[in-house]
């Protein structure tokens, strides 16, 4: 992938950034401490950001301050920092127009199995990143991924952001990633998998003080990457704020994340 840097470092990538772009001071602030942390322990690292949030509770959430403004922003870290980029999209009509600005396209999990959303992200030529849907098992992501190849592109991975544990909770099962590591390269969502959906005021929960737990096992069981949403103020974040770890504790979270990832390596 272009800008991809620290690939011969044997580490797990790292998928990183607020949950949605509020503005570009805030996405070029975010960015910065990340290449920073990530260059000082050797991380290939993919800045995230989402152009549009689609998939709020409430109509009165916030769903971002323009698709072109935002993808424009999302272009501006790419090039000041010189790292490749990720957003989600949620229409077969936003995967070209996103393509035109990032490195990766991102297919939320309640949408992972729309063919046609699928299928135009996968035309684009850009990496797919597949979110396994909070209700599928493992096994059944091999299909979205077959979708990517089928149309044309072998560069799909998959992200496992938890499963639906009744109807408030998620939680991670780790004998899904092998299953999914033999479809394509696996991805752990650990914020995300974090979430505490369907609160009765209509904006999601959350556990970040949970973020060590999920990663580290994660990196255990030898993830490919990681995917973690991060903001300098997470209590005022626009999106996601209940389950986003505070920028100031992800140096020391990969940290440590590395040094296990090193001695997993030796068995």
């Amino acid at each position: 992938m272009p800008k991809l840097k620290h690939t011969e470092s044997d580490n797990f990538f790292l998928l990183c950034g607020p949950c949605a772009i509020e503005g570009e001071d805030m996405a070029l602030r975010i960015a910065e401490k990340v290449v920073s942390i990530t260059d000082k322990l050797q991380i290939p690292y993919v800045f995230k950001g989402s152009f549009k949030k689609a998939n709020r509770s409430r109509i009165d959430s916030f769903t971002g301050i323009g698709n072109e403004k935002a993808l424009k922003i999302l272009r501006k870290v790419s090039e000041t920092f010189d790292v490749p980029t990720v957003t989600d999209i949620h229409e077969a009509s936003d995967a070209a127009m996103a393509a035109e600005y990032v490195d990766v396209l991102q297919i939320p999990a309640f949408l992972v199995r729309q063919t046609d959303l699928v299928v135009a992200a996968a035309e684009t030529g850009k990496v797919v990143n597949l979110k396994k849907g909070q209700f599928m098992s493992p096994e059944a992501m091999k299909h979205a991924v077959q979708k990517v190849k089928d149309a044309g592109n072998d560069k799909a991975w998959i992200t496992d952001r938890g499963t639906m544990f009744g109807y408030q909770d998620m939680i991670v099962d780790f004998r899904g990633i092998p299953t999914m590591r033999q479809y394509a390269p696996t991805v752990l969502d650990v914020t995300h998998s974090l979430q505490q959906p369907n609160q009765s005021i209509g904006v999601t929960g959350g556990r970040p003080d949970m973020i060590e737990t999920i990663a580290r096992a994660g990196v255990v069981n030898n993830v490919d990457g990681l995917f973690i949403e991060t903001h300098f103020d997470p209590a005022n974040a626009k999106s996601d704020g209940a389950n986003m770890l505070h920028l100031d504790n992800l140096e020391g979270l990969l940290s440590n994340l590395v040094a296990i990832r090193k001695l997993v390596s030796t068995l």
